[in-house]
């Protein structure tokens, strides 16, 4: 990827080394892979079933519509959790030891309206290399709208983000269905950045083209054919996206878009004033570290801090080895931040919507 953008190579105390060194070391100790394990697959079954039983159930059964609506709120209860829990680690490589594996269950995305060139350009090259870094990292773009660091230029509108932001956070995914995969892929495409090999375009664009024809076929064009009205199913396809969106959204703000994590740029180089590792302390935030129903449904993505550190171990071993970067962070004076609980986070979210929705004094 070409980038302005260029991280410190000093770091005299040299905490990664020690903190690589001592995970490491635990992987070795306890002879366990980092990849995922009996765990994982289990609880991937259990995802794919909450995500796609309750949708072969509104095809196949009569049912009145309060249970029709409660089925396709589980289904996007479903899709997030196959989203943060299959998906994700699959495509950063951690889901399996087997590279096919990874690849089949990182082809997960298609059926959560996404695509994975694009998810891995966005999430595993933006997001985790130029964490909360303006300009850089998509996930702190939301266009005009909602204003998440006090380097975009701010807007009357913000002055009320602190109301409307959580609706809003609803159609991440229900966007990913009909605009940004084919924004991203022109752009990602054109900046010729990649994530690996990077594909053919005129490759790109038909598995992105079928795929969306394949989705499209799936939940709209399947359940009219079995006797819907396409009115019943839009507002069903929306509800769904809207409930998978919700969840994905606010799991993303609360690690990034916090009170306590940093959100600096570069100098007038490109230079940043910390190492990648030490930037990644700063930027990120983990929420309801011992929660073990937030820990299980949302991936370990609770441990965020973890997760930026080793993108590459599977989130059913970040509650074990959180003790270890915890200490590590602590031994060499560098930040750990952490909410201990859920709503919380949230809180503290709401409270920096709030802050970074007010007029800034100077200008950034």
């Amino acid at each position: 990827m070409k980038t302005s953008i260029q991280f410190s190579r000093e770091d005299k105390a040299k905490f990664f080394k020690t903190l690589n060194k001592k995970v490491n070391s635990y992987f070795k100790e306890h002879n366990i892979k980092k990849t995922g394990n009996w765990k994982l697959y289990l609880k991937a079954i259990i995802m794919f079933t909450i995500f796609l039983a309750p949708f072969i159930i509104l095809l196949t059964v009569t049912m009145p519509t309060w249970l029709q609506i409660l089925l396709v709120i589980l289904t996007g209860v479903g899709m997030a959790g196959v989203g943060m829990n299959v998906m994700h680690d699959a495509n950063h490589g951690s889901f399996s030891s087997k590279k096919w594996v990874n690849k089949l269950m990182g082809s997960s995305i298609y059926i959560l309206a996404g695509n994975d060139y694009n998810w891995k350009v966005q999430h595993n090259v933006l997001h985790h290399t130029y964490t909360n870094i303006q300009g850089h990292d998509e996930d702190i773009d939301a266009g005009r709208i909602i204003r998440f660091s006090k380097h975009t230029k701010w807007l009357k509108i913000h002055k009320y983000q602190k109301y409307y932001s959580f609706f809003l956070y609803g159609l991440l995914t229900i966007n990913w269905a009909i605009t940004t995969d084919f924004k991203q892929s022109y752009n990602y495409l054109k900046r010729k950045l990649s994530y690996g090999k990077f594909p053919n375009p005129a490759t790109q664009w038909t598995k992105l083209i079928i795929s969306k024809i394949l989705y499209y076929s799936v939940w709209i064009v399947l359940p009219i054919s079995l006797g819907y009205t396409w009115w019943q199913v839009l507002i069903g396809f929306f509800i769904m996206h809207y409930t998978a969106g919700i969840i994905l959204s606010v799991i993303f703000q609360l690690a990034h878009v916090m009170p306590n994590t940093d959100m600096p740029l570069p100098d007038k180089e490109g230079n940043m004033k910390n190492t990648w590792a030490i930037h990644q302390l700063h930027t990120t935030s983990n929420f309801a570290p011992s929660n073990k129903i937030v820990e299980f449904y949302t991936g370990g993505l609770n441990h965020q801090v973890e997760h930026h550190l080793f993108t590459n171990i599977s989130h059913v071993h970040y509650k074990q080895i959180a003790k270890i970067v915890k200490e590590t962070a602590q031994e060499f004076s560098l930040p750990y931040h952490e909410y201990q609980t859920m709503w919380k986070a949230i809180s503290e979210h709401y409270k920096q919507l709030k802050s970074l929705g007010q007029k800034p004094t100077l200008s950034y």
